[in-house]
């Protein structure tokens, strides 16, 4: 078990890069979406953001579903750590 922990911690590290990413291509008001890389980053993301966005009330202005999963990624990270 102790040698799956560094994956996992490198795979939450690299989908919060991942994430990051995705919440900056938001910004930007004339972001080509046939790009490949922002259709790798819009589909590697929306399965988990989908769901919170469904389940938060709606918002017009604020999509705070990344924060939510930048949140519960950090809690999971400490987790993991504490168990090696």
């Amino acid at each position: 078990m102790v040698e799956v922990i560094p994956l996992l911690l490198t795979i939450i590290q690299f989908y919060s890069l991942v994430l990051l990413a995705r919440i900056v291509l938001t910004w930007i008001p004339n972001i080509d979406r046939s790009n490949v890389i922002v259709q790798f980053l819009f589909q590697i993301t929306d399965p988990v953001l989908e769901p919170i966005r469904r389940a938060l009330p709606t918002t017009e202005m604020i999509d705070i579903s990344p924060l939510i999963v930048f949140v519960v990624l950090r809690i999971l990270q400490s987790v993991l750590m504490q168990m090696t």
